[in-house]
C-alpha cells in the first residue's frame, strides 16, 4: 500500500474510473491528457477495468449455465454471491482511490494488474 498527496492529479482520474462505465471511459480519456497522468490513476484504471472484466465474465457464465436443466437455482445462487463479492471489491476499490492509495484488490487485483500493466 502505497499512500499519494491530496494534490496528485491522478486522484481524480483513480476515483472516476470506478464510477460506472462512462466513469471509466472519462477516467482513460482524462488519463491519456499528459497532466493527468500518473500511477496512481493508471493503478486504479486497471483495478476498475479488473473489476468490469470479472463482472462481464460472470455473467456470461452465469447466462450459459441457468440453461442447464437442474443447475439453474445453484448458478444463480453462486451468481449473486459473486456479485456481492464484486461489489465489495467496488467499494474497496474507490475506497482506496479517494484515500489515494495504491492497494490492490484482494483475490483479483494482483492478477490484474499484472495482466493489464501495458496500461500506464
Amino acid at each position: 500500500m502505497e499512500t499519494t498527496t491530496q494534490n496528485d492529479p491522478g486522484k481524480t482520474v483513480a476515483i472516476i474510473s470506478y464510477i460506472t462505465i462512462i466513469g471509466f471511459i472519462i477516467a482513460i480519456v482524462m488519463h491519456n491528457d499528459n497532466k493527468n497522468k500518473s500511477e496512481l490513476g493508471a493503478f486504479h484504471i486497471r483495478q476498475a477495468l479488473g473489476i468490469f472484466i470479472t463482472g462481464f465474465s460472470l455473467m456470461i457464465v452465469s447466462l450459459i449455465f441457468t440453461n442447464i436443466s437442474g443447475l439453474n437455482w445453484i448458478v444463480a445462487i453462486l451468481a449473486q454471491i459473486s456479485y456481492i463479492g464484486l461489489f465489495v471489491f467496488w467499494i474497496l476499490g474507490l475506497i482506496a482511490a479517494v484515500n489515494a492509495e495504491k492497494k490492490a484488490l484482494p483475490l483479483i487485483g494482483d492478477f490484474y494488474q499484472n495482466l493489464l500493466k501495458g496500461i500506464k
